[in-house]
Formats: C-alpha cells, structure tokens, sequence
C-alpha cells in the first residue's frame, strides 16, 4: 500500500493544526459534523432532482460513537460519500473541498445550503488526533474506500468494505498531556455541551448512545446501566421559526439558557433579512445591567452563525459600544470564512449587517420612548449612561443618532424627560436650554444659582451623571438650542434695567470687592449679583471648565489638576450686603475673615472641599463669640 505525500499547501495547513492554529480545540467536532451535514445536503438535494435516488431527511442523521477503551471518536454520517478520487481530491489537497465545489456549480439554484469547505476543515481533526481514519462509500457505487493518515508525512487509500453509503471519521485521539487532556472528548457531557455550544441547529439530528442510570426491576435501591440512542441537537434554530409559532415564553425562556440571565428581557427584538444579504437576528435589551459590565472581563458582541453553526461566540463588530449591553445573535449564509471559521474574511457584509443591527436596535428604542414611556424610563435608569458615552466618545461622532434617545430629570415635570419634550415647551423668546448639576436631584434643588432661574419661571434640567456636562459641551446645541449652565457668570436673564443697576453697585463698591478678592485670591472675582432669591452667595463659573467639571476631572486616577475660573457672587438683596459695607468702613481686617468665611459656604454649596478647615473654624468661632 502506497503511503501519498500531502500537497505542499496541505502540508502547510497541516503542520499548522498539529501545532493548533485554533485557540479552541474542542471545535474539530464543530468542523466535521459541518462537513457530515453538508454531505447529507448534497445527497438530499440530489434526491430532489433525481428519482433513482431513493432518500428522505428522516433517513439521514449525524452518529457520533466515544470508544473509551480504544481511545477513538467516530463521526458517522449518511450523507453522498465519496469515491476514491474524491478521498484523494478532497482529502488530499487544500481548497479542492467538495461542497465549495458543489456550492460554485449550484450557486444560482434554490435549495442549496452548504456550511462549509470539506477539505478545510477537516484538517482540524489533526489538532486531538494521532491518527485520522475516514472511510467512505459513494451513493449508488459498489466500493468502498479508507483514508488514513497520521499527520504530516501523508496518508493511504485503500479498498475496504462498508455496508452502507456515506462517510465515516475515526478519530484516533492523542495521549493526554500535562497541557492537554484529550480524553476529555471522549466523555459524553464534554460531547453534549460542544454539540449543544455550537452545532445545535444542524439542521440534522446528531445522535449518540448514551448510558443512563435505571432502577433494577424489583429493586429499590440497585440501578443498572442503560443504553439509549439520544439526539443531542434541537435542529430547528427558534430564530428561524415564524413569529406566530413562537411564543414569548419561549423567547425568553431561550434568552435565560443561553445568556444565563433569568431576569426577563426589556424588549425581543426579531428580524429576517433577505437581498443582497441575508440575515436573521434575534437580539435582547435586558432589563438588568449585566454584573461584571464595567469589568475588564466584560466582552461586548453578538453570537454569529452560518446556517446554524456557531462561529464566533463574541462577534464584537456586530456592536457599537455604546449597545455593548444587548445579547443575542445574527445567522447568516452569506458569510465566507477563514480556515478557522473564526476571522471573517468579508468585512464589508460584517459592516453591513452591523449597521443595519444598530439602526434596527435604535428604532426599536425610539419607539419604546414613543408607546411604553414607563418601560423607557426603567430601561434608561439601567442604560442610559451607556447612551451618554455613545454621545461623548470619538469626539461626538454618534451624538446625532442619539441624541434623542438621552433622558434628563425635568425641574418643573419633576422626571426624566427629553431633550425634544423641553424644546416643546420653552417660553417664549428663551432660546437656551438651561441645566444644571450635582450629585442628586435634591441637592440641585437646593442650589443657590437654580432658585433663582427657577424663580424666573424657566425649566431646568438636573445633571446628576458625571458625564451629563460632558455629553452636553459635545452635543453643543439641540435644534438650534444652546446649553447654558445656571452656574455660569454670563448667563444674562436680568432686564436691562437690572443690568444697570446691578452694574452701578459693582462699581460703586470696587475697592470693597477688591479687598475682599485679595482674601481669597483663589476666584477670579468677587461682586453683587441679583440672580439669587434667598441665598447670600454663590459660586458662578466662567470659560468650558464648571465647576462640577472640574470634580471630576480632579477624581479621575490620572494625577491631574484643573481649576474652575470662579467668582463669588453675593446676593445684593441679603442682609449680608450691608454687613458687608458696614465692615468695610469699620473693620476692614474682619470683612476680609467674612470674605473667607463666604467663599468657604459657597464652596460647601457646590460639594467643594475646604482647603483649610481649621482656619475657616476659627474664624466662625471668633464672629460668634464677639
């Protein structure tokens, strides 16, 4: 028996599954039961236009049989087989692959469905096996033939006898190592679980025996082992089931065993695709944030398949960042694959249907936001921040596609609303959008700077996310709409009358408010404001850094320092005002201990730290005791 070389490209290819190009073993078994249900598409499709040929699907089916004491695992199935030539051809030289073939002669009828390349990817029998032995039987011929090879060196072809069509892989499996356990694959829970990860909607059933505990006849406490043949696979993947015959029980139900989550989903969402691509996709908002989401173990991305076979469990390009928290999977035939099935070699038809996943998502949400306002709110009180990086990141590139999905609390509707519901009710002749932040809604409210707006009857939206005055300096208008701070010391709704007047005082007490700046050199100025009701000051910022801006920054873990450009501003209504002028003509040394002790209470307002406590206690204690 004449041992053949492999082609020099085989070879290659060989030498390099030996040594395990794939990053996961396990998925040899992915490979050939791929190949075993294209040989089965190939003779069922025949029988379609062929009467001689005597076939139905019910008789064709995938075995898998685990030796344990021979250390073999046989892929059986009754699919087209293959002659001695073909053995040779498809077996024997790369890219020479029979469905490839068979699917380029086809490519324009219907009811053609091949997974893969044949002679592709059975090399990845050589990543767990010392020896390949496949043994195959055209339909209609009298002969049978066996293939077998050891690795790289070359493989034989012989006659042999088989019963019956179709092919059959014994897979030899190496000795187990210190890094590899090999026999692994010979357990049949191991088998189940790659079967059920990434083969379970071959569209074939996939069969092994397996042993299963019985109850002794007449016993009550002594089992036997039983034997039963077991499908291994449901076939029919539920995404390609029609809507109608596919209950939301069930939806959810697979979303909890495939994802792991047991919280049911916000929304399902379900398409099918077909033109110049075609696709379908079975995605799902969850209704809880995933645990580890602002992990580094966290992994973005949707499960892809090609006609039910799993390719990819975390195909990252089908999301954009900022829907990283969606699961599901897209199915498409349309994909051409690498020799591992797990780099995409068509990058175009990737983007493609990402884009068109991201619109489908975004218009789903849009239209939750417009018919279920209260299961928007929930979702967005889970998600919405991811929404607001969306907007921020990549300098805004994004922030048109979802701008009008962003939420912000409302000071007179006392909820989330959106940017679009405030434009509709601005006043009119307002033509800024004013917000303003801080850590939570209540100590917004309590703000010096928003009773004072507020009072002028204009809504204010609170920004209690540290992102929210980022997002908004990137967005930078909303129809037209500027944003404005209501900390910020241009934010001009006085009347041109209080303009003067207010104006006039500053003036009139120049040289009180310049001793009082050299106090606390730290603002950029002090002076008289009408903007407030009650308070007696408050801290306004100028220029893109705020002040809440500014405590973020400073928090984040990268040694930068940034400083506001503040003023402080003293409310010309309050009693302190003529305390103040009072002091100046009196007691100059005690207005500058006022000016600390103001800007330290301004501070506390706005959630600053003092930078010196000690003196700032001292100081309260001396006024006091006086």
């Amino acid at each position: 028996m004449e041992t053949k070389q492999f082609k020099a490209e085989s070879k290659r290819l060989l030498d390099l599954m030996i040594n395990s190009i794939y990053t996961n073993k396990e998925i040899f078994l992915r490979e050939l039961i791929s190949n075993a249900s294209d040989a089965m598409d190939k003779l069922y499709y025949q029988s379609l236009t062929d009467k001689n040929i005597n076939i139905s699907k019910d008789d064709l089916i995938i075995k898998l049989t685990a030796d344990k004491e021979n250390s073999t695992l046989t892929i059986e199935d009754k699919g087209i087989g293959m002659s001695k030539e073909e053995l040779e051809q498809n077996l024997g030289t790369i890219a020479q692959s029979g469905s490839f073939a068979f699917k380029n002669e086809n490519e324009k009828k219907e009811d053609v469905d091949i997974i893969g390349q044949f002679g592709v990817g059975f090399y990845s029998a050589f990543m767990v096996s010392k020896e390949v032995e496949v043994i195959s039987k055209k339909y209609g011929e009298d002969k049978a033939y066996k293939w077998s090879s050891k690795g790289a060196d070359g493989y034989t072809i012989e006659e042999t006898s088989k019963d019956d069509f179709g092919t059959k892989i014994i897979l030899h499996m190496k000795d187990d190592s210190d890094e590899e356990k090999y026999s692994d694959f010979l357990n049949e829970y191991r088998i189940k679980g790659i079967v059920k990860r990434y083969s379970d909607y071959i569209r074939f059933p996939i069969q092994m025996d397996v042993t299963k505990k019985e109850l002794k006849e007449g016993s009550k406490d002594e089992y036997v082992d039983k034997v039963e043949t077991e499908t291994l696979n449901s076939m029919i993947p539920i995404w390609k089931k029609k809507k109608s015959e596919v209950t939301d029980e069930e939806l959810n139900s697979f979303y909890a065993m495939k994802f792991g989550d047991f919280e049911k989903p916000t929304k399902v969402i379900r398409a099918s695709v077909e033109g110049m691509l075609n696709y379908d996709m079975l995605v799902y908002i969850p209704s809880v944030m995933p645990y580890d989401y602002y992990t580094k173990e966290f992994e973005k991305g949707l499960q892809l398949y090609s006609n039910g076979v799993l390719i990819m469990e975390k195909c990252k390009d089908l999301l954009p960042d900022y829907f990283s928290f969606v699961k599901g999977l897209v199915d498409s035939p349309d994909l051409s694959l690498n020799i591992s099935r797990e780099i995409l070699q068509q990058d175009r038809q990737l983007k493609t249907i990402a884009k068109n996943i991201e619109k489908k998502i975004k218009s789903e949400l849009e239209d939750m936001l417009n018919k279920d306002r209260d299961e928007y709110v929930k979702f967005f009180k889970t998600f919405g921040i991811q929404l607001k990086f969306g907007c921020y990141n990549n300098f805004g590139v994004d922030k048109d596609k979802l701008k009008d999905l962003l939420m912000f609390y409302s000071s007179t509707e006392k909820k989330l609303v959106t940017l679009k519901e405030y434009v509709s009710r601005m006043k009119e002749g307002q033509d800024k959008i004013y917000y303003a932040c801080g850590e939570t809604v209540d100590k917004i409210d309590m703000l010096p700077q928003v009773e004072g707006v507020k009072d002028k009857g204009y809504e204010i939206l609170y920004l209690t996310d540290e992102i929210d005055e980022f997002v908004l300096q990137v967005l930078v208008n909303y129809e037209e709409k500027e944003f404005a701070n209501v900390s910020a010391n241009d934010l001009n709704l006085d009347s041109e009358e209080d303009k003067k007047k207010i104006e006039k005082l500053n003036e009139d007490s120049k040289d009180m408010l310049t001793l009082m700046q050299e106090a606390i050199p730290e603002v950029a100025k002090v002076c008289f404001t009408n903007r407030l009701k009650d308070h007696p000051v408050c801290l306004t910022s100028e220029g893109a850094i705020s002040v809440e801006m500014q405590k973020v920054i400073n928090a984040l873990p990268n040694n930068r320092s940034i400083q506001a450009k503040t003023s402080l501003e003293i409310n010309e209504n309050h009693p302190i005002t003529e305390k103040l002028k009072s002091l100046y003509e009196t007691d100059k040394e005690a207005l500058k201990s006022y000016a600390k002790i103001l800007y330290a209470q301004a501070k506390l307002i706005e959630g600053l730290s003092i930078d010196n406590p000690t003196e700032i206690s001292n100081l309260i204690c001396d006024l006091i005791s006086k």
